[in-house]
């Protein structure tokens, strides 16, 4: 028995209300349960129309389900483990637009369509300068996007009440801010007209976000379980955790239509996306890249295990709470309840986290999430934090490519391997060729945007930390920090 609105007994229809761009994992485990949310505890009585933004997709495994898909939330939950799971119903249908482009633009004709919602990836808010508006439909999120806005805006006459909300949730820098861009960048080049413009200016808000949760996706392996435990087949089902956190730049008009904090979810409005996303950059992944060398080399091989273990844990969060967080300027109890519970997200019992799989590209990772701290508490202290300074030491020693007797399966930009290559070559065995290794890396301009010579102790203390790793071993280096 495959899960439909003829097995659901609690399945409702409410009217379509959010036109959304992606079907995948994420916005079905994030965004979707949250409009789910609203139907149940705020009477928001409305639904997602899902669209599928590319030609392969899902909407066909969502159409035959009827929109519905089972949610697992997995994790702790104030320090004990926790899974709970329940059916969401708030998706009414998908579309795919490379089929039924005239169904999909028969949604902009509905007067109660208010919110437009997208996860199409990075690489999906960019302009395509081969888009025209005649393809049925146009290659790039952007242009399918306008293409709707402006049958919309033509269907209603510019009626100034008939405007959107457009919250992208993609993990780009100013993600509403961006796509905004490039909407009006096509509306010229499509001669869309003056009044659309300004249609679009003054009747929709764009918001820029951050969205934040741990989404591992279609539990593969234990779906035969999972079957059995539901007394249905789902192929629909998806996993997260329960850790979330929308924050959002939003007009008050959108704070008082979606009253997300009202009904307990961890929805901010805010002026100012971007301390929220430093925090989560430093704090999240920064220790998470700061961690990773440490723990491996240590010989250890997830994520847990890491933060769990007596010596490598105390380390990560001390390299927290001592020297991310004083960089940071939101107020100290709210990072410090952020990095409590990103302490409790990587212990999540339920996710097998590699070390491994966040090595992938190290050295960009480390100048983009952790060197930003490293030169702020410079900035700020006059000194260099010394875990974050031995957390690029062990990079260092990562990137020689061995732990014990086993090889290290690098795996990073060409230009990188070839460096730290190089930088290794000049190890002889002797202290002072550990300090050509560490300067030869630290002025590679290429990825650290600035010769790392140049930060007054950072050279020393990254040289001491490595001397102390390649002839002690990480087991004992780590004990002087």
């Amino acid at each position: 028995m495959q899960l439909s609105k003829k097995t659901f007994q609690g399945y409702r229809e409410y009217p379509e209300k959010v036109l959304q761009f992606g079907e995948g994992n994420f916005l079905r485990c994030f965004v979707d349960w949250m409009f789910h949310e609203l139907n149940k505890k705020a009477d928001f009585n409305g639904s997602v129309v899902a669209v599928q933004p590319i030609d392969k997709g899902m909407v066909n495994l969502l159409n035959e389900q009827d929109g519905l898909y089972t949610l697992y939330l997995r994790g702790l939950k104030d320090g004990k483990p926790e899974s709970t799971h329940e059916t969401i119903d708030v998706i009414s249908r998908g579309i795919n637009p490379y089929e039924d482009f005239s169904g999909y633009l028969q949604t902009a004709e509905n007067p109660d369509m208010r919110y437009i919602i997208s996860n199409t990836t990075e690489a999906g808010i960019a302009y395509d300068e081969n888009d025209v508006p005649t393809a049925t439909p146009p290659n790039s999120y952007p242009a399918k996007l306008t293409v709707w806005l402006n049958h919309r805006y033509t269907t209603f006459a510019g009626d100034q009440s008939k405007g959107v909300h457009i919250i992208p949730c993609e993990l780009i820098e100013k993600n509403a801010d961006n796509l905004k861009r490039i909407i009006l960048q096509l509306a010229a080049k499509w001669n869309l007209g003056e009044g659309f413009v300004n249609w679009l200016n003054t009747a929709c808000t764009f918001s820029n976000t951050l969205v934040d949760r741990i989404v591992p996706g279609y539990p593969r392996e234990r779906i035969a379980e999972i079957t059995e435990e539901l007394g249905y087949e789902d192929k629909q089902v998806v996993e997260g955790e329960h850790f979330h956190l929308w924050v959002i730049e939003a007009p008050e008009e959108l704070q008082k239509e979606l009253p997300f904090p009202s009904i307990g979810l961890d929805v901010l409005y805010v002026k100012d996306v971007t301390p929220y996303k430093s925090r989560k950059v430093r704090i999240l992944n920064g220790a998470h890249t700061a961690l990773v060398p440490v723990a491996y080399l240590y010989g250890i091989d997830t994520v847990r295990e890491s933060v769990e273990h007596p010596v490598v844990g105390k380390f990560i969060k001390e390299a927290i709470f001592d020297e991310i967080i004083p960089t940071l300027d939101l107020p100290k109890a709210e990072l410090e309840k952020f990095a409590g519970e990103v302490i409790e997200r990587f212990s999540n019992p339920y996710i097998k986290h590699l070390l491994m799989s966040i090595a992938l590209n190290s050295f960009p990772k480390f100048e983009t999430r952790v060197l930003p701290s490293i030169l702020e508490y410079k900035k700020r202290t006059g000194g260099i934090p010394q875990k974050l300074a031995f957390s690029l030491a062990a990079t260092i020693a990562f990137y020689k490519g061995k732990r014990g007797e086993e090889a290290i399966a690098l795996n990073d930009d060409a230009a990188v391997l070839v460096q730290l290559k190089g930088a290794w070559a000049k190890y002889d065995g002797d202290d002072e060729s550990l300090e050509d290794v560490v300067r030869e890396v630290l002025s590679f301009e290429r990825n650290w945007k600035m010769d790392l010579n140049k930060v007054e102790g950072l050279t020393e203390a990254v040289t001491k930390h490595l001397i102390n790793i390649e002839k002690n071993g990480m087991q004992k280096a780590i004990e002087t920090v």
